[in-house]
């Protein structure tokens, strides 16, 4: 990512060797600060808060998450304890889940001795991974925006919803990286991003990254997306995701269904772009069976920004003591979904296309036929 025009991860190990350091996103835009993650408790509580989030981002924190407990407590309990801790911070993103697995099959075989520095270089390969797979995406994603400025001769206009890019990840974004791909391959692109209510990440988050890498921007009130399409406003539509069953359907922040619904309307692409571990092989219908992450009612009833002064402020928008409900996430059934960008290729939102991409993953133990 490019941060005041130097290279930076979202999560980078600390000059001690003994932790991470990463960006805080609860302060974007307004400020800039790293935080150090210590220990185990430290990285539950990062990913928790949404210090760092985003399904590959939330993955990576929680393997490092693992390799800090090592440093404390290496034993067999030591690794029960710290997985059983980081998967109940965050229960939609199927990448959590994926990586304290890769990191436990990785360093439970291995005696304590041996599993500190086990499990600490698990977790930097994981990192890279992350960087390589979004890099990747970003390649075959780049093919559909292309697509559109060669048949137009114009300005490809994406709209996109909620923040998919660098902030999410490691480095790279899953669904913004093919519009930087096209951006520095001199593509002619604009982004509409959705402010993503109730916590804003397209306004503090995509807005940010997108303004800070040079790619042409406009931030849209979440309902005006539907009014954009209808008027011819908006060329495809690109989002990320947090878990995608192995049928197509796509969980991602909530309000993503009702862009999808629009884009069908108005005849236009809706493609999610995601890595391979965010696919959820043992999963076939999202609705039923994707656990949705209900958050503070407080997120809806108030909304956090700087005053005049530049001072945070917390705002109270709704009336003292009323009820309100505050599901994270939402479902976009698969025959809503155009395609699925991945860092293996472009496939359709169904079982066959998924599977032809992954099928060592796609029949494994504990699949559903």
């Amino acid at each position: 990512m490019k941060l005041a025009g130097a290279p930076r991860r979202t999560i980078e190990a600390a000059a001690d060797g003994a932790s991470v350091v990463v960006l805080d996103q609860t302060l974007l835009p307004f400020g800039v600060d790293w935080r150090r993650l210590a220990t185990l408790d430290d990285a539950a509580d990062a990913i928790r808060t949404m210090v760092v989030r985003g399904a590959p981002l939330i993955g990576v924190t929680a393997a490092y998450g693992v390799a800090l407990a090592m440093r404390a407590d290496p034993t067999d309990r030591g690794l029960a304890h710290a997985v059983r801790v980081l998967a109940a911070t965050r229960p939609t993103a199927v990448n959590l889940r994926w990586a304290l697995d890769e990191v436990r099959r990785r360093v439970e075989p291995l005696a304590p001795s041996a599993r500190r520095a086990a499990a600490w270089a698990a977790a930097a390969a994981l990192a890279d991974d992350d960087v390589a797979t979004n890099l990747a995406i970003g390649r075959h994603g780049l093919a559909a925006i292309r697509e559109v400025a060669e048949r137009t001769g114009r300005v490809v206009n994406v709209l996109t919803h909620c923040n998919a890019g660098w902030l999410a990840t490691v480095d790279g974004g899953t669904a913004l990286a093919p519009v930087y791909a096209a951006f520095d391959a001199g593509v002619p692109v604009h982004v509409f991003v959705d402010e993503t209510r109730p916590r804003n990440q397209g306004a503090r988050l995509t807005a940010f990254e997108l303004r800070e890498h040079g790619v042409p921007c406009t931030l849209v009130a979440d309902n005006a997306g539907g009014h954009l399409m209808q008027h011819g406003r908006v060329d495809l539509c690109l989002v990320g995701a947090d878990r995608v069953t192995a049928t197509g359907d796509v969980a991602n922040k909530v309000g993503t269904y009702l862009k999808a619904l629009a884009a069908r309307d108005n005849g236009l692409p809706f493609l999610v772009a995601a890595p391979g571990s965010t696919i959820d092989f043992t999963l076939s219908d999202g609705v039923r069976e994707i656990p949705i992450e209900e958050r503070a009612a407080t997120e809806v009833t108030t909304i956090e920004g700087v005053d005049e002064e530049g001072a945070p402020r917390t705002v109270r928008i709704a009336p003292d003591g009323v009820a309100a409900a505050n599901p994270a996430f939402d479902v976009t059934p698969a025959r809503l979904v155009t395609s699925i960008v991945t860092e293996r290729g472009v496939a359709p939102a169904t079982r066959a296309g998924l599977a032809a991409l992954f099928p060592e993953r796609s029949g494994a133990p504990g699949a559903r036929p």
